[in-house]
């Protein structure tokens, strides 16, 4: 028999019994396209694209870096969560001070 957790809260999850999610996330870098004028095109940017090149490379910066993808499993409650605020923002913007 199959065992999975909530990946969220760790609650066991028992087939046939608990209503089980499955969330996939795929992180990859965004290729945003310029558009092209004719002078674009009419200029030589040669030097300045090999510049670029080597900023980004002293940088460390990752010019192919394949795309992530991440899997968690979620019970009902977690998964209410998840689809009403995915990336936990309104939980990360609540200040909890002490009855001081």
């Amino acid at each position: 028999m199959m065992h999975f957790t909530c990946d969220h809260c760790g609650k066991e999850l028992t087939p046939g019994e608990d209503q089980r999610f499955v969330v996939r996330i795929e992180a990859c870098a965004a290729e945003d396209s310029q558009d092209l004028t004719e002078a674009d095109l009419e200029e030589g940017h040669l030097q300045a694209v090999s510049e670029m090149l080597q900023e980004m490379e002293d940088e460390g910066l990752q010019f192919d870096e394949p795309a992530k993808t991440f899997r968690y499993d979620l019970c009902g409650e977690c998964h209410k969560r998840f689809i009403h605020d995915p990336l936990g923002k309104e939980h990360l913007s609540k200040l909890y001070f002490s009855k001081n």
